[in-house]
């Protein structure tokens, strides 16, 4: 038999049931100011500091293949030799291009195409990253001593990159990189590798 309710209990479960709407909206709108305030950061972030940006091409390989996406950062940069980075130049390519830095303002690159080296300041790059020894010259007359405000710059595919050994792209121009390369973002399976170093 069920029992029956005192008028204040009968009151307090009321004005229980008429918390619920009550409670429900006000969680409902939590989550809306959270969506609004993550998009916000997104736009911010992709606006001022984040890009991404698809890897066109093998010169790369096999650090990053053709069709990747990558995020790419210019927030506080300062080019390191090894780095990758992603940079414009229109004489050459309107779309970007991708490339790792080897050599900074002051350095001198040489390379030995009968043994496949590169030499910066004298020393042998230990270069694990590489598809194959460097035997392909383009149009590169070592040695060169990298101007301070550029870098000189490789593909990790070297004998199939276009790079600053080829005279049309030469040493890039700071002010002509938009930035580091961070992740891989797609394709899935490489979701995720990390080039920060």
């Amino acid at each position: 038999m069920k029992q029956k309710k005192t008028a204040p209990e009968a009151a307090r479960d009321i004005k229980k049931e008429g918390e619920r709407p009550e409670s429900a909206r006000s969680e409902i709108y939590d989550w809306i100011q959270c969506i609004v305030a993550a998009l916000v950061i997104c736009v911010l972030l992709f606006s001022f500091g984040l890009r991404l940006v698809d890897v066109v091409g093998s010169s790369m390989y096999p650090t990053l293949e053709d069709g990747d996406k990558v995020i790419v950062s210019n927030i506080f940069y300062e080019p390191k030799q090894g780095d990758i980075i992603v940079f414009r130049k229109d004489a050459y390519r309107e779309e970007p291009l991708v490339k790792r830095v080897i050599a900074v303002g002051g350095q001198t690159v040489d390379i030995d195409f009968d043994l496949g080296i590169v030499y910066v300041d004298g020393v042998p790059l230990d270069e694990p990253y590489i598809a194959e020894p460097t035997t392909e010259s383009l149009d590169f007359s070592g040695p060169v001593t990298v101007e301070e405000g550029t870098v000189f710059v490789m593909g990790d595919n070297r004998n199939h990159s276009t790079d600053s050994r080829y005279s049309q792209i030469g040493c890039v121009d700071v002010r002509c990189i938009m930035g580091k390369v961070y992740y891989t973002v797609f394709p899935i399976k490489n979701f995720g590798n990390d080039y920060g170093g």
